[in-house]
């Protein structure tokens, strides 16, 4: 790989779900790796069982003997924007004079050596990629993708081929990381004003998104409602749902509660496609990942199955239990225009049922940023409980919290509730279809939740 140095790579952050998916890449090719996490999880007990050095203890005499006493030169340092600079861990390597890279600037060396697909966008990139990584596994095309997420079909955030012809990257705009990317083609599913702790305006956030098109030599999709922002690229392709152009899906309907549907592309008219992932905002991540798939090689045929064997996201409207007394679905969704694709997804496929979401506000600054359109999506749910900001990087801001934010949703059935006794609290309310909502430390209640409504709610 183009700018490698060294045979050993350690990771500071190496449990987080992108620093996980190169720990494994570099590991698949040989190299020796180690790293450091906060906590342990699922993620740092696969990385251990494939023979990656983890360690929770951020004393540098934590480090791994091989690495700590290696010669400055042969250790490559990655770390994750969050780790902050006055970590002992990055302290000790910067003393050392080790070359210490961002995990952007590593995925943009691995996409110089083969034909790119990067998919960004402020939400939808992670449903996108993994269904584009798929649906070419299905097709036969061989690819290395790199995921936001656990792909349900695998059980892993990154899938890896030898012999890949191509990889599949997400594209994330935290710290601007997507403009270190070397990208043949892209998808651009949406451009919602976020992480405004990093770009300040929204203009500065279309600004970087405009950076990254540019690096795009080779087809740029685009959905509809943001084409405006595109209008100077010769590159550019639309989709949506409903569009009068191609690539687009008509003819949605839901059939045994899955949805179908036409694609129509410049080369193809595929009738009564069915998706495997709900969600009718899936149905639109669909086109943009089945277009790509289709220019990549993927037969129409090996096409209709992979959309069909597509098991989504772990936490992507995931449902994780749906009997004839309740249903229950966790979702990542953080920002105000996701909370309302889940919501409205859910209204869809459960008409006339009460619906009871759980949320998990994620950042002091995104809760305070974007209150009133958080306010507003929430107010669509018919119970909302809504937990404590998690901070992740973030320290608290006076005034900005759980309670603040409930005052402005404007419902009545609304209560504010404690990480700790969301299960008691839940033990005793009656419920009928539940959504958990959110991108901090709520995944942690997703299992205890799950056991709680199998108890009480056994078929």
């Amino acid at each position: 790989m183009k700018g490698m140095t060294g045979n050993k790579l350690y990771f500071i952050g190496v449990g987080g779900i992108g620093m996980s998916g190169l720990a494994r890449y570099f590991r698949r090719r040989g190299a020796d790796v180690a790293g450091y996490d906060r906590t342990p999880s699922e993620l740092t007990n696969q990385l251990m069982a494939e023979g990656v050095d983890v360690h929770f203890n951020e004393d540098p005499l934590a480090i791994p003997d091989e690495f700590r006493n290696a010669p400055a030169g042969e250790v490559m340092v990655v770390r994750t924007p969050a780790v902050p600079v006055s970590s002992p861990l990055l302290k000790f390597w910067e003393e050392r004079g080790a070359r210490i890279l961002k995990r952007a600037d590593v995925l943009g060396m691995i996409t110089e050596d083969r034909r790119t697909v990067a998919v960004a966008g402020t939400h939808g990139k992670t449903t996108v990629s993994t269904m584009i990584a798929h649906l070419l596994t299905v097709g036969k095309v061989r690819c290395n993708a790199f995921l936001g997420g656990i792909a349900a079909n695998y059980g892993t955030n990154v899938l890896l081929n030898d012999d890949a012809v191509v990889n599949v990257v997400e594209a994330d705009e935290y710290d601007r990381s997507f403009l270190k990317l070397c990208p043949n083609e892209s998808v651009i599913t949406a451009m919602d004003p976020d992480h405004l702790d990093i770009y300040g305006t929204a203009e500065s956030m279309f600004d970087a998104y405009t950076e990254f098109a540019i690096l795009c030599d080779g087809p740029l999709l685009v959905h509809e409602r943001i084409a405006k922002h595109f209008e100077e690229r010769s590159n550019v392709v639309t989709y949506a749902l409903g569009s009068t152009g191609l690539p687009r899906a008509e003819n949605l309907r839901v059939v045994d509660g899955a949805y179908v549907f036409d694609l129509f592309t410049e080369k193809h008219d595929l009738r009564d496609l069915r998706l495997g992932m709900p969600g009718r905002h899936n149905v639109e991540n669909a086109i943009a990942a089945s277009t790509v798939a289709l220019r990549l090689g993927v037969t129409p045929e090996l096409l209709r199955q992979g959309l069909n064997s597509f098991r989504g996201v772990a936490r992507r409207f995931e449902t994780r239990i749906r009997n004839e007394r309740v249903v229950y679905i966790d979702d990542y969704a953080h920002h105000p225009k996701e909370l309302d694709a889940c919501i409205g997804s859910v209204r869809e496929m459960y008409p006339g049922r009460r619906i009871t979401g759980i949320f998990q506000p994620h950042l002091f600054t995104r809760t305070r940023d974007l209150a009133g359109d958080f306010a507003k999506s929430l107010a669509a749910l018919d119970e909302l409980i809504l937990l404590d900001i998690y901070p992740a990087r973030e320290e608290p801001i006076s005034g900005i919290d759980a309670a603040w934010l409930l005052e402005q949703v404007p419902m009545h059935a609304k209560v504010n509730c404690s990480h700790k006794d969301l299960i008691e609290f839940l033990g005793k309310k009656d419920l009928d279809v539940l959504v958990t909502l959110g991108a901090g430390d709520i995944d942690r209640l997703v299992m205890p939740i799950e056991r709680l409504l199998n108890e009480r709610f056994r078929p």
